[in-house]
């Protein structure tokens, strides 16, 4: 029950006077924590933002065949997640909402992407400094950007660069197959190592077709050029 006393010199009417102890403290309290958790989450939602920007067109200068781009941007998609965890840390409801997370494998599908077609080699968790789940989930999505450069590459001409980009997207499947836990744990990986499989399997045939393409390119050229050798006897 709420009592009322008279208010201060030069307010006019009741003051509201609690008669539950402690309330007004409590209240005073709360509203810190939040104003401090929302200010965090402000601050690392517009950092979590510039991350993903700056990896997703890190991923597109990789593809370009910028390399200097993408290991710019990624360095910029790396600095940006670091101020996110900064800004959070201290608020663990909000540095483990999941955003960041989210960014963390955006970070990592880029990272793996560059390291994978510039180099030819999977970066180790550690080198791509994110946690295990994330990693694992931008393991999952680079198989997708592999299929992009598998594609560019046939479009190319390039059966051959092809042939080891399908390689290496099967490898990688093959390493998510068994990571066989709960999705609790890895955070949506069986669907993503689902839509891995289909990548693989789609690539697969669209490199065989092209190689079969390239085939029969190359006999008829030989053939005809055998024609015209015969005619010119």
């Amino acid at each position: 029950m709420a009592l009322w006393g008279i208010s201060e010199p030069g307010s006019s009417g009741l003051r509201r006077v609690s008669a539950l102890e402690g309330i007004d403290s409590t209240a005073e309290e709360a509203r810190d924590f939040l104003d401090k958790a929302h200010r965090a989450r402000e601050a690392a939602l517009s950092a979590c933002r510039g991350a993903v920007r700056s990896a997703a067109n890190s991923i597109r200068a990789t593809h370009r065949g910028d390399f200097g781009a993408a290991e710019r941007l990624l360095g910029e998609a790396r600095a940006a997640l670091r101020e996110a965890v900064k800004a959070s840390e201290a608020v663990p409801a909000v540095r483990y909402a999941g955003f960041i997370a989210d960014a963390e494998k955006e970070v990592a599908e880029a990272t793996i992407t560059l390291r994978l077609i510039r180099e030819g080699r999977l970066p180790s968790i550690g080198e791509v400094g994110v946690g295990v789940t994330e990693y694992l989930g931008g393991v999952a999505e680079a198989v997708g950007e592999l299929r992009r450069h598998l594609l560019d590459s046939l479009r190319r001409g390039e059966v051959s660069r092809g042939e080891d980009v399908l390689q290496m997207m099967d490898e990688l499947y093959q390493l998510l197959t068994t990571m066989d836990y709960p999705d609790t744990l890895t955070r949506g990986l069986r669907s993503r190592t689902d839509a891995a499989r289909a990548a693989v399997e789609r690539s697969r045939s669209d490199l065989t077709v092209t190689a079969i393409q390239h085939e029969v390119a190359a006999s008829l050229e030989a053939l005809h050029q055998k024609l015209e050798s015969s005619g010119d006897r």
